[in-house]
């Protein structure tokens, strides 16, 4: 394996956690930032409350991105590293 294919395979490799990751994330900075202008306006500062809804919010994506994530690696695996590995 040359450098070239090591690091095309890593940029892929990079580039697939930014897929899966992004809903996630995305609803976790969401979630957060209305959680904290709520505490904000409110003046309520308990701690629960960042925790639990955050939580409950990522679960809920992750439960609804499930089967796009595991779509996404199996045909990165399937695509890229597998091919690799039975190559050579």
């Amino acid at each position: 394996m040359n450098e070239t294919i090591f690091y095309d395979t890593l940029r892929q490799g990079l580039w697939v956690s930014v897929t899966i990751s992004t809903p996630i994330l995305a609803v976790a900075l969401v979630a957060g930032l209305t959680i904290g202008l709520f505490q904000a306006l409110t003046s309520v500062q308990e701690m629960t409350l960042t925790f639990v809804p955050k939580l409950l919010a990522i679960v809920g994506v992750f439960w609804i991105t499930m089967g796009f994530m595991t779509k996404t690696l199996v045909s990165f695996f399937d695509g890229t590293i597998v091919p690799l590995i039975a190559g050579g």
